[in-house]
């Protein structure tokens, strides 16, 4: 078996419906969507696949930054992006089911958009 390359595609937000929608139109399944902090900014990729082909398109954004829901194309998508709200706190516009913040109750809000704790020997957690 050989491995196929992962295609992974930097676009700006502006550029995220339209790329999505190419994804739809060409029969991809909507793999997954990730978040995760770098630094002061938010790195978002959603992860599509067709017949073992798997690319990969990735937004960077500052925390203000609002991000277009996709979840009018891929409806099962509505569970990440409350995810990437509830978790980092990024504003998703227009999700087709919205938990407004209570997917997921934490401890802290917004606990991924915090930086880490660092816990030294003898502290208590």
């Amino acid at each position: 078996m050989t491995m196929q390359p992962q295609v992974t595609t930097n676009i700006e937000v502006g550029q995220l419906i339209g790329s999505v929608e190419r994804f739809r139109n060409e029969g991809y399944r909507l793999v997954q969507i990730g978040c995760t902090k770098v630094g002061d900014l938010y790195e978002i990729n959603y992860s599509f696949d067709k017949d073992y082909h798997f690319e990969n398109i990735r937004i960077t954004i500052g925390g203000s930054t609002e991000v277009p829901s996709i979840s009018g194309m891929y409806w099962n998508s509505f569970i990440y992006e409350n995810e990437m709200h509830d978790l980092f706190g990024i504003q998703v516009r227009g999700m087709n089911i919205d938990f407004k913040g209570t997917l997921f109750r934490t401890a802290v809000k917004y606990p991924f958009s915090q930086p880490p704790v660092t816990v030294t020997k003898g502290d208590k957690p």
